[in-house]
Parts: C-alpha cells; structure tokens; sequence
C-alpha cells in the first residue's frame, strides 16, 4: 500500500503541478502539459503498477456514459478504467466466464459494472477481469467518480 504523501511525492517529481490526492485508493488530481503523464508517475513511483490517467474531459464523457439508470444505488456501481480498450473477442471471453447477477457494459477504455449484491461478494473480481480482458484496470465506485470531476473542474 502506497501512502498517498509519498504518491503525492512522486507526482510532483514527475513535473506534474497542483498535485492533490484523494482518498487512500490512488487517485491524484493533477496539472499537467505532457499528453501522456503516466510514464512519468511510474518512473518517478519507481515501483512496478500501472497507471491509469484520464483527463477532466474524459472523466466527464465517462460519467456522460454511464448506461444504467440514476435510480441505481450509486454504491454497487463501479466504474473499471482500462488502460486499452478490449478486443471484442475479449469482451465475450469476459461475459462468457460470467454467471453472475452483475450487469457488465463495454464502453471504449472503461467498463461499466453493477453489482446489485455488492462488490465485495462478487466473483467478478478486477482479476478476473483483466485476465480475461487482457488489459489492466483500476476500479472505481461511482460517488468516487463523480467527486473526482468535482474536485478536478473545481481546480479548472
């Protein structure tokens, strides 16, 4: 577990500005000119994750997305950001392994889950979803990804 003062460290090492953290799961809201930060965080983390970025703009496509219902319980709604978009073939890998009660939607880099018995007792882990995916992903609840929008477009 990365403590979010060292990631924070590690960001402004990196040359990204305005760094600020939120939560103790990894997420950073930052300034940045580079198109593609994420090499430099894990340089500067010198540790072996993977790092997903998303800009302010994405992350509001992403929420304008969002294919279920606004009467879901926005805590069994999770956001999985990929960091490619999977094969088709992969997709039905994905369902195929599935038999669960979640629903799954395929969008571009993020996958949109609904865990209607929670999170925490599904077997569609985030493990199981990148191996079958064959990309990596970070996942996210939703009233985490509509706060980081808020804290991002309150820094524009």
């Amino acid at each position: 577990m990365l403590p979010m003062a060292e990631l924070k460290t590690a960001c402004e090492a990196a040359g990204l500005t305005d760094v600020r953290t939120f939560l103790q799961s990894g997420n950073v809201i930052f300034r940045s000119t580079r198109k593609d930060p994420a090499p430099l965080i894990q340089k500067a983390l010198d540790l072996d994750v993977k790092v997903i970025v998303r800009t302010m703009d994405e992350l509001r496509d992403v929420i304008a997305r969002n294919p279920f219902d606004a009467d879901r319980n926005p805590s069994l709604l999770i956001v999985m950001f990929l960091s490619d978009a999977p094969s088709k073939a992969a997709q039905s890998a994905l369902l195929a392994a599935h038999a669960g009660p979640e629903e799954i939607h395929f969008s571009g880099r993020e996958l949109f889950l609904y865990y209607p018995n929670g999170a925490g007792r599904s077997k569609l882990t985030n493990a199981l979803i990148e191996r079958k995916l064959g990309v990596s992903g970070t996942a996210r609840n939703w009233n985490t990804v509509t706060k980081l929008l808020t804290l991002s477009s309150s820094r524009a």
